[in-house]
């Protein structure tokens, strides 16, 4: 997409980590995000940049200029060019591998690789995206924001293949007590930065997402929510309306907006 520097690093691609917008594969929340990359958890957040050295090796470069990166990422996803190139006083570290599987590569460069990490050498460890195969917390939280992202493909999913109880609005035999009950928790006691994410969606609603130990919740303030545990490998369990989630629905959306 752009290049940082001629002569050693190549930008492929770039997110943001800040306590409103992070990737979720590297924790439940910011502070948890920012301790998986060796970071502190600094209110303005980062820009985690992607890319390749000159013998093709996969880097993560981390800058605390979280604005300059936010406004390459608008300019890409709005199909224009701009070239990432961070001071080099903005740049905090350089780690080594991607967290993310990313399909992409420079041109003239050979094929993205995991570069020789020493461990003897108290570098950080080599990062590397979950294994697709197994299911832990971090694919539970990748399929929670893929179910939130594709929203309207799951809940025609859900709907061809659920059957909600008119009176109640709950799914039958689906005990999910416990993630409502954390969830209403965090409403009395704000959780850290991150656990709860709020961001628009159609006709005024907004998408939810929020993250606990073992679980996983995406939902619509106008629609219902499901979740996804650990202890469930692959499984999105639906929680239909009823008479609480959508006032708990709200309360997290508020509160998501608020710790912006």
């Amino acid at each position: 997409m752009a290049q940082a520097d001629d002569d050693a690093f190549y930008v492929l691609s770039a997110l943001l980590l800040t306590p409103g917008q992070f990737p979720s594969v590297l924790g439940d929340d910011y502070p948890a995000a920012c301790e998986a990359l060796g970071q502190e958890p600094w209110a303005d957040g980062y820009g985690l940049l992607f890319g390749q050295d000159k013998a093709g090796a996969r880097w993560t470069v981390v800058s605390d200029d979280a604005a300059l990166v936010g406004c390459a990422i608008a300019a890409w996803d709005c199909g224009m060019p701009y070239d990432l190139s961070p001071p080099e006083r903005t740049v905090v570290d350089s780690l080594p591998g991607w967290p993310l599987g990313l399909s992409v590569s420079t041109p003239g460069l050979p094929d993205p690789h995991d570069p020789a990490v020493d461990p003897e050498e108290g570098g950080h460890p080599l990062l590397s995206p979950p294994d697709p195969d197994s299911w832990g917390p971090a694919q539970r939280r990748l399929g929670a924001d893929e179910v939130a992202k594709q929203w309207s493909v799951w809940r025609e999913r859900i709907s061809a293949t659920v059957t909600f109880d008119q009176a109640t609005g709950n799914a039958p035999a689906e005990d999910v007590g416990r993630v409502l009950a954390e969830a209403h928790a965090y409403t009395r006691t704000p959780p850290p930065a991150g656990r709860i994410r709020s961001a628009p969606a159609a006709d005024g609603a907004r998408l939810v997402r929020a993250d606990g130990p073992g679980w996983s919740l995406a939902a619509r303030t106008d629609d219902i929510a499901v979740v996804l545990l650990d202890e469930r490998p692959g499984e999105v369990v639906p929680i239909g309306r009823g008479p609480d989630l959508p006032a708990l629905l709200h309360a997290l959306d508020r509160m998501a907006r608020a710790s912006i």
